[in-house]
């Protein structure tokens, strides 16, 4: 409140949209050092315990596990891209270089790499970080895992064109973000997977992110089924987003048995 408070006023002040670029920016930026301070803070004086502890220790797993959770999420949500492309369900319209100069989409792309890159890290921090590892410590694992989930689903709530069916597709992502932690101990994994999620989502195949709009280089209507596609809010409030989500899971189990990283949660 402290801080989105002023960030109010300025958006009232120079007539900001909070869901343009320069809105949607500034917004990311506030809830970045908002969440990180009150994660902070929670973790080391009313836990007495390590911010590190939340999952954030600084190895040799950090970039592996950051690149191959982007890399996982770019593979699923292809998959769905093209699963609702072979089923008539959208209408290429052509590339953003095609409509806007080379400069600016180059500015574009550089912005909305640094902010999901900061949504990534902030969303993960507070929802498989605090939430899931404190309701963890005072009840279980399993119950940790699903009521995180379930208070990220309606964290999403407020976001554009948001319903419950949103709601229900945001707590399986949930449940599927989670998984990069529980197989790793760590948050990095997790984190990439929202990373990539985000990015690949709204700035390569340009659908809505969560019922925002990014930048997209692949400019689409989507017009099938809304119980399947999610409409204007995403494919997470469609079920094409189940079969996706599983078998981003499975990619999950792969590279952790692969890659050695599995462990159980700290």
């Amino acid at each position: 409140m402290v801080l989105g408070i002023p960030f109010g006023l300025l958006v009232l002040i120079f007539r900001l949209s909070p869901t343009g670029t320069i809105g949607f920016a500034a917004s990311t930026i506030v809830s970045l050092v908002a969440i990180t301070a009150s994660v902070y803070v929670s973790r080391r004086f009313l836990d007495r315990r390590s911010f590190v502890s939340l999952g954030l220790q600084l190895d040799r797993h950090i970039l592996p596990d950051l690149l191959a959770g982007i890399v996982i999420t770019f593979i699923i949500m292809g998959i769905i891209y093209l699963a609702m492309d072979s089923l008539g369900w959208i209408d290429f319209k052509g590339y953003a270089w095609q409509i806007d100069p080379l400069p600016v989409v180059i500015i574009q792309l550089v912005i909305f790499v640094v902010v999901f890159l900061l949504v990534g890290w902030q969303e993960e921090l507070l929802s498989r970080g605090y939430h899931l590892q404190t309701l963890a410590s005072g009840t279980n694992l399993f119950w940790g895992v699903v009521l995180s989930s379930v208070i990220f689903g309606l964290l999403h709530l407020a976001n554009p064109n948001a319903r419950w069916v949103s709601a229900v597709g945001i707590f399986f992502a949930g449940l599927f973000l989670a998984a990069g932690y529980l197989r790793t101990g760590r948050l990095w994994l997790s984190i990439g997977l929202h990373i990539g999620w985000n990015f690949a989502e709204g700035v390569l195949f340009g659908f809505p992110v969560s019922g925002l709009a990014a930048y997209p280089l692949l400019r689409i209507q989507v017009h099938g089924p809304e119980l399947w596609t999610g409409g204007a809010f995403g494919p997470e409030a469609g079920l094409i987003v189940l079969p996706a989500l599983a078998i981003g899971v499975g990619l999950i189990l792969v590279y952790t048995h692969f890659s050695g990283t599995s462990r159980p949660p700290i």
